[in-house]
C-alpha cells in the first residue's frame, strides 16, 4: 500500500485516539468481497461459477460476503442483473431507507448515481408504483449507469445526465433524494491507490465547496417533508459532520436519527445524526451517512405532458402485451422505430423530466418495428417482468454462456427463425435468433466480453 499522507495519519489519530493503530492496521488487509443479490432474479449457490458465501452483511437482507473474490467478467449470472458486486459499508443504506421510507409509492432521485450501487438497491426496495429518478452528470458514467440500470431489470427507473443545477425548474418534485456526494475518497484508500496520490488539504476544501454547492442546487426539488440522504466514502470531518450541520443552518433541514443494534457502526461527533464505518471495526470500507427532513417548501404538481413528440403513449401492442406480467401497469412509447414501455402512473411525471432533463433511458426499451417484422430488444429480455412461459428458452452450460456473452455464435437445434431466450441458471443473458445450425447472437456489441480464458487457471478466482 502507498504510503499515507501524514496530514491524514495526524488527523485520524486525534479522531480515533487509542482506536488509531487498529485502523491503519486494518488498511494494510485485503478488503472484503461483497456482493447484493437481486431479489427478483434469485439464482442458487455456490456453483461452478459462483464461490460460497461466508456471511450475510448484516444490516441488508440481500447483501452477502464471499469466501473469495471470482472474477465477476467470467460469471454470466453478473452480466444478467442476478447480483451487484457492492462494498458492505454503503449497504447501510437498505437499513436506512427501510426507517425513512413511507408504505406509500414515492419519486426518489439519485443524484450522482453512476455506477449504479445505490440506484440499483433503492430500486428493489422503495414501496411498489414508484419511480426512481438515476441520475449522473458525467456522459461516460451515466452510460455506465445506464447498463446498470438495464441489467438490473426494472422498468421503474429512469437514467438521466445532467448537473445538479439542471433540477432548478423540478421544485418539489421528490419525495426522496440521495446525494452519495463526489468526495476526496479516503474511505477508498485501502482498494484505491490512486485515491492516496490525489489526497491534499486543498482538495479536501474543494469537495467541501463541491458538497455544498450540489446541495444547495437539489435542496429546492425535494417536496415538504421529504428525506435527503447524504453519504460519502470520506472519513472527513469537514465533508461530512460539518456538511450536515451545514443542511441544517443553511437550508433549515431536520436530522433524522437512525436507529440501529450494530455495535460496529461509529456516531458522528456532532449536532446532526450521522453514522462512520471504519474498516477496523466494520467489514467494509469507509463510509458515512446521514438523513436530513425538509420542513418548509412547495411540493410540485405535476402537469400533463405536452411534448408530446418525444414519447407519443400508447397502449401496450398485442406483440409486446404476452410478453408482460401485468400490461395494464404500463404505456407504451415509440421513439423512431423503437416500442417501450414506462409505468403508467409516471407518465406525465415522466414527461415532464424529459422537459427538463437530458434522460438517457426510460422505463424498458422492449421491440423494434422493421417492416413489420419484430426485433426484441435486449433490456426487454433482462426486464424481471418478462412472461418467460411466452418465450422460447435455451438454458446454457458455463462455456456456452461464456461464447454468448462474447458475442460469439453458437450452435444450436430448433425451429429455424425462432426468437430464443439465452438463460443461464435460470438468469436470463439476451435474445438469440436460430437459424437452424448456429444462433444469430443479439447480445449488445459494447458490453461484449473480451477477457480469454486460462484453461491452466480457474476461471473463476481472482488471483
Amino acid at each position: 500500500m502507498t504510503s499515507l499522507p501524514p496530514a491524514f495519519e495526524e488527523r485520524m489519530k486525534t479522531i480515533l485516539k487509542e482506536e488509531a493503530g487498529a485502523f491503519f492496521q486494518a488498511l494494510q488487509t485485503p478488503p472484503p468481497v461483497s456482493i447484493r443479490l437481486n431479489p427478483e432474479k434469485p439464482m442458487d449457490f455456490p456453483s461452478e461459477d459462483t464461490p460460497l458465501p461466508a456471511d450475510q452483511v448484516a444490516w441488508c437482507e440481500d447483501g452477502i460476503y464471499l469466501n473469495e473474490r471470482p472474477i465477476f467478467t467470467l460469471n454470466p449470472c453478473f452480466h444478467g442483473g442476478a447480483f451487484y458486486v457492492q462494498e458492505a459499508s454503503s449497504m447501510f443504506l437498505h437499513h436506512v431507507l427501510k426507517q425513512i421510507l413511507p408504505p406509500h409509492p414515492v419519486r426518489a432521485l439519485d443524484l450522482c448515481a453512476a455506477p449504479g450501487g445505490k440506484s440499483t438497491l433503492m430500486a428493489s426496495l422503495l414501496p411498489e408504483g414508484s419511480l426512481l429518478l438515476a441520475n449522473e452528470v458525467i456522459r461516460s458514467r451515466a452510460s455506465i449507469l445506464r447498463e446498470n440500470v438495464i441489467k438490473w431489470g426494472r422498468a421503474d427507473v429512469i437514467v438521466s445526465n445532467n448537473d445538479p443545477s439542471d433540477f432548478q425548474n423540478l421544485e418539489g418534485a421528490f419525495d426522496l433524494i440521495l446525494v452519495d456526494a463526489p468526495c476526496s475518497g479516503e474511505g477508498m484508500f485501502r482498494k484505491d491507490p490512486k485515491a492516496i496520490s490525489e489526497w491534499s488539504e486543498a482538495n479536501l476544501k474543494l469537495c467541501s465547496e463541491r458538497q455544498k454547492r450540489i446541495l444547495s442546487d437539489i435542496w429546492d426539488s425535494l417536496k415538504p417533508g421529504g428525506f435527503l440522504i447524504y453519504s460519502t466514502c470520506t472519513y472527513n470531518p469537514g465533508e461530512n459532520e460539518a456538511i450536515l450541520e451545514w443542511i441544517t443552518e443553511e437550508l433549515e433541514g431536520t436530522s433524522i436519527k437512525i436507529e440501529h443494534s450494530f455495535n460496529t457502526i461509529t456516531p458522528a461527533t456532532s449536532k446532526a445524526f450521522g453514522y462512520h464505518f471504519y474498516p477496523h471495526k466494520t467489514r467494509g470500507e469507509g463510509f458515512f451517512i446521514g438523513v436530513m427532513q425538509k420542513q418548509e417548501g412547495t411540493e410540485r404538481t405535476i402537469r400533463k405532458n405536452k411534448k408530446q413528440n418525444k414519447a407519443k403513449p400508447m397502449p401496450i401492442p398485442q406483440a409486446l402485451s404476452s410478453l408482460l406480467g401485468h400490461p395494464e401497469q404500463f404505456t407504451a412509447y415509440v421513439r423512431e422505430n423503437q416500442i417501450g414501455f414506462v409505468p403508467a402512473a409516471h407518465y406525465d411525471f415522466i414527461g415532464e423530466l424529459e422537459n427538463q432533463l437530458r434522460v438517457i433511458y426510460k422505463g424498458c426499451e422492449a421491440i423494434e418495428m422493421n417492416n413489420k417484422k419484430i426485433k426484441y430488444l435486449h433490456p426487454l429480455a433482462l426486464f424481471s417482468g418478462l412472461e418467460r412461459t411466452q418465450c422460447a428458452r435455451y438454458e446454457t452450460d458455463l462455456n456456452t454462456a461464456l461464447t454468448y456473452l462474447k458475442k460469439e455464435d453458437i450452435p444450436t437445434a430448433g425451429q429455424n427463425g425462432e426468437w430464443l431466450l439465452l438463460t443461464h441458471r435460470n438468469i436470463a443473458l439476451g435474445w438469440g435468433k436460430n437459424l437452424g445450425n448456429r444462433l444469430n447472437n443479439y447480445y449488445p456489441k459494447e458490453w461484449r466480453i473480451r477477457m480469454r480464458l486460462d484453461a491452466e487457471s480457474s476461471p473463476l478466482i481472482e488471483e
